[in-house]
């Protein structure tokens, strides 16, 4: 949400993420980004026109190559499974621990995240945390 709409946070994200070509996005970021919209949605913070438009905008990007699509296989889901089990202490979530994994296993350097939780077990995973 925060490349797509000004919240808290948007201007360091932007930062870190556009004009990048390294940028790995998953089905389930674009379902937690139509997710976090559509309660904008619901408690009347913004229109279905934007909505609309951040989804659109967000597909086209991934269809124009602009982010790499990585997909949930059954490796990445045994992954999350690993690091929930493996990370009990840092309350580490589902969708997050896919998100972990994910990354992981495309061999990634960094992840992109504002969640305490998800940042501590990338950086216990090796992985650089931006924002810092």
């Amino acid at each position: 949400m925060k490349l797509f709409l000004p919240e808290p946070g948007s201007e360091e994200f932007n930062e870190v993420v556009e004009g990048r070509d390294d940028v790995l996005v998953s089905d389930l970021t674009v379902t937690e980004i139509v997710s976090a919209a559509a309660r904008r949605l619901h408690q009347g913070s913004i229109s279905r026109e934007i909505v609309r438009r951040l989804y659109q905008a967000i597909l086209g990007r991934l269809d124009q190559g602009v982010y790499h699509r990585v997909e949930l296989t059954r490796e990445v889901h045994r992954r999350a499974e690993h690091y929930l089990l493996a990370q009990s202490t840092t309350g580490l979530r589902a969708a997050d621990a896919l998100h972990l994994a994910l990354a992981t296993l495309a061999r990634a350097e960094a992840v992109a995240t504002f969640d305490a939780r998800l940042a501590t077990a990338a950086r216990d995973s090796g992985l650089a945390v931006y924002p810092e």
